[in-house]
C-alpha cells in the first residue's frame, strides 16, 4: 500500500521560511515524478512544483525564485524549501506522485496523494 506523508507546515510570518517534507512508502520512488500542490481556503487546488525522476524541476510562476524542490532517492523523500513566504502562500500543501512528468501541472497526472500539511503565513 502506498503512503505519502507530508510534514513541516506551520504558522509563520511574512518573509519567513519553511521546509516541507514528504515521506513515501510502498512505491518504487525513483520511478515517479514528485509534485507539490496547494489549496487555499475557498480556492481550487493548484500546482506548485514538480521534480522529475532525473531531477528536472518545474515551478508555478508565483513561487519561482522563492521555492526549491528536491528529492532524495535513498530516503524516498521529496522536499519543498519555501523562502520569503507571503500570505498568498497560505494553503494546505499536498505531496503527490506521478509515473510520468508529462502534464505535470495537472492533478489528474498524479496517482498517489498525501493528506496535506497546512501552511499559514500571517502578514
Amino acid at each position: 500500500q502506498v503512503h505519502l506523508v507530508e510534514s513541516g507546515g506551520g504558522l509563520v510570518q511574512a518573509g519567513d521560511s519553511l521546509r516541507l517534507s514528504c515521506a513515501t512508502s510502498g512505491l518504487t520512488f525513483e520511478n515517479y515524478a514528485m509534485g507539490w500542490f496547494r489549496q487555499a481556503p475557498g480556492k481550487e487546488r493548484e500546482f506548485v512544483s514538480t521534480i522529475g525522476r532525473f531531477g528536472s524541476t518545474y515551478y508555478t510562476d508565483s513561487v519561482k525564485g522563492r521555492f526549491t524542490i528536491s528529492r532524495d532517492n535513498v530516503k524516498n523523500t521529496v522536499n519543498l524549501e519555501m523562502n520569503n513566504l507571503t500570505p498568498e502562500d497560505t494553503a494546505l500543501y499536498y505531496c503527490a506522485a506521478s509515473p510520468s512528468i508529462f502534464e505535470y501541472r495537472a492533478s489528474r497526472s498524479y496517482d498517489y496523494w498525501g493528506q496535506g500539511t497546512r501552511v499559514t503565513v500571517s502578514a
